[in-house]
Protein backbone atom coordinates (compact mmCIF):
# COMPACT_ATOMS: atom_id res chain seq x y z
CA UNK A 1 0.00 0.00 0.00
CA UNK A 2 1.48 3.40 -0.98
CA UNK A 3 2.18 5.89 1.76
CA UNK A 4 0.11 9.06 2.14
CA UNK A 5 3.17 11.17 1.28
CA UNK A 6 3.68 9.23 -1.95
CA UNK A 7 0.01 9.58 -2.90
CA UNK A 8 0.16 13.34 -2.30
CA UNK A 9 3.00 13.55 -4.85
CA UNK A 10 1.45 11.18 -7.40
CA UNK A 11 -2.12 12.51 -7.51
CA UNK A 12 -1.15 15.95 -8.86
CA UNK A 13 1.18 14.26 -11.36
CA UNK A 14 -1.59 12.00 -12.59
CA UNK A 15 -3.85 14.92 -13.38
CA UNK A 16 -1.25 17.39 -14.61
CA UNK A 17 -1.68 18.47 -18.20
CA UNK A 18 -0.14 21.71 -19.41
CA UNK A 19 -2.38 23.56 -21.77
CA UNK A 20 -0.31 25.46 -24.27
CA UNK A 21 -2.55 28.48 -23.91
CA UNK A 22 -0.13 31.15 -22.89
CA UNK A 23 2.89 28.91 -23.50
CA UNK A 24 3.10 29.99 -27.12
CA UNK A 25 0.80 33.00 -27.04
CA UNK A 26 -2.07 31.11 -28.61
CA UNK A 27 -5.58 31.46 -27.25
CA UNK A 28 -6.78 28.15 -28.70
CA UNK A 29 -5.49 24.66 -29.21
CA UNK A 30 -5.12 23.89 -32.90
CA UNK A 31 -5.89 20.62 -34.68
CA UNK A 32 -2.27 19.43 -34.79
CA UNK A 33 -1.81 20.01 -31.06
CA UNK A 34 -5.10 18.28 -30.33
CA UNK A 35 -4.04 15.28 -32.44
CA UNK A 36 -0.68 15.09 -30.64
CA UNK A 37 -2.39 15.09 -27.24
CA UNK A 38 -4.95 12.47 -28.24
CA UNK A 39 -2.46 10.11 -29.86
CA UNK A 40 0.05 10.28 -27.01
CA UNK A 41 -2.71 9.74 -24.43
CA UNK A 42 -3.96 6.69 -26.33
CA UNK A 43 -0.54 5.19 -27.06
CA UNK A 44 1.27 5.80 -23.77
CA UNK A 45 -1.34 6.47 -21.05
CA UNK A 46 0.95 9.14 -19.59
CA UNK A 47 0.79 10.27 -15.99
CA UNK A 48 2.01 13.67 -17.19
CA UNK A 49 1.68 15.11 -20.66
CA UNK A 50 2.98 18.63 -21.16
CA UNK A 51 2.89 20.02 -24.65
CA UNK A 52 4.10 23.40 -25.81
CA UNK A 53 3.60 24.82 -29.29
CA UNK A 54 6.83 26.72 -29.89
CA UNK A 55 6.02 27.68 -33.47
CA UNK A 56 5.64 31.37 -32.67
CA UNK A 57 9.35 31.51 -31.84
CA UNK A 58 10.29 30.42 -35.35
CA UNK A 59 10.16 31.87 -38.84
CA UNK A 60 6.67 30.58 -39.62
CA UNK A 61 3.30 32.19 -40.22
CA UNK A 62 1.31 33.31 -37.15
CA UNK A 63 -0.88 30.50 -35.82
CA UNK A 64 1.36 27.77 -37.25
CA UNK A 65 1.64 24.36 -35.63
CA UNK A 66 5.06 23.21 -36.78
CA UNK A 67 7.40 23.27 -33.75
CA UNK A 68 6.53 21.47 -30.50
CA UNK A 69 8.14 20.45 -27.23
CA UNK A 70 6.59 17.59 -25.28
CA UNK A 71 7.21 15.98 -21.90
CA UNK A 72 5.70 12.52 -21.64
CA UNK A 73 5.87 10.69 -18.32
CA UNK A 74 4.79 7.08 -18.57
CA UNK A 75 5.41 3.81 -16.80
CA UNK A 76 5.65 2.33 -20.32
CA UNK A 77 9.15 3.84 -20.44
CA UNK A 78 10.42 1.74 -17.52
CA UNK A 79 13.44 -0.29 -18.62
CA UNK A 80 13.65 1.38 -22.05
CA UNK A 81 16.57 3.38 -23.37
CA UNK A 82 16.02 7.02 -24.38
CA UNK A 83 16.12 5.93 -28.04
CA UNK A 84 13.42 3.28 -27.47
CA UNK A 85 11.25 5.86 -25.68
CA UNK A 86 11.59 8.33 -28.52
CA UNK A 87 10.70 5.60 -31.00
CA UNK A 88 7.44 4.99 -29.14
CA UNK A 89 6.60 8.69 -29.33
CA UNK A 90 7.54 8.82 -33.02
CA UNK A 91 5.43 5.74 -33.72
CA UNK A 92 2.39 7.34 -32.08
CA UNK A 93 2.88 10.57 -34.05
CA UNK A 94 4.05 9.12 -37.39
CA UNK A 95 1.31 10.87 -39.39
CA UNK A 96 2.03 14.29 -37.87
CA UNK A 97 5.80 13.88 -38.22
CA UNK A 98 5.36 13.03 -41.90
CA UNK A 99 3.33 16.19 -42.45
CA UNK A 100 2.69 19.27 -40.41
CA UNK A 101 5.32 18.88 -37.66
CA UNK A 102 8.73 20.25 -38.62
CA UNK A 103 10.37 19.91 -35.19
CA UNK A 104 9.53 17.90 -32.08
CA UNK A 105 11.63 18.06 -28.91
CA UNK A 106 10.87 15.07 -26.68
CA UNK A 107 11.39 14.54 -22.97
CA UNK A 108 10.35 10.94 -22.36
CA UNK A 109 10.67 10.06 -18.68
CA UNK A 110 9.59 7.49 -16.17
CA UNK A 111 7.54 8.68 -13.19
CA UNK A 112 10.62 8.42 -10.94
CA UNK A 113 12.70 10.54 -13.32
CA UNK A 114 9.94 13.17 -13.50
CA UNK A 115 9.75 13.39 -9.71
CA UNK A 116 13.48 14.23 -9.68
CA UNK A 117 13.02 17.06 -12.22
CA UNK A 118 9.36 17.90 -13.01
CA UNK A 119 10.01 20.60 -15.58
CA UNK A 120 9.58 21.00 -19.29
CA UNK A 121 12.88 22.18 -20.76
CA UNK A 122 13.08 25.37 -22.78
CA UNK A 123 14.28 25.56 -26.35
CA UNK A 124 17.08 27.87 -27.48
CA UNK A 125 16.17 30.83 -29.69
CA UNK A 126 15.49 30.06 -33.34
CA UNK A 127 18.44 30.58 -35.69
CA UNK A 128 16.50 29.56 -38.78
CA UNK A 129 16.92 30.66 -42.33
CA UNK A 130 19.33 33.56 -42.61
CA UNK A 131 20.74 33.12 -39.09
CA UNK A 132 22.31 29.66 -39.60
CA UNK A 133 25.89 30.90 -39.42
CA UNK A 134 25.76 31.75 -35.70
CA UNK A 135 27.97 34.80 -36.08
CA UNK A 136 30.28 33.39 -38.74
CA UNK A 137 30.63 35.79 -41.67
CA UNK A 138 29.04 34.60 -44.90
CA UNK A 139 31.52 33.61 -47.66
Amino acid sequence: MPSVALLRRLVPMATRVCSSRGCAGSATIGPVEAAIRTKLQQALSPEVLELRNESSGHAVAPGSETHFRVAVVSSRFEGLSPLQRHRLVHEALSEELAGPIHALAIQARTPAQWRENPQLDTSPPCLGGSKKTRGTPAP
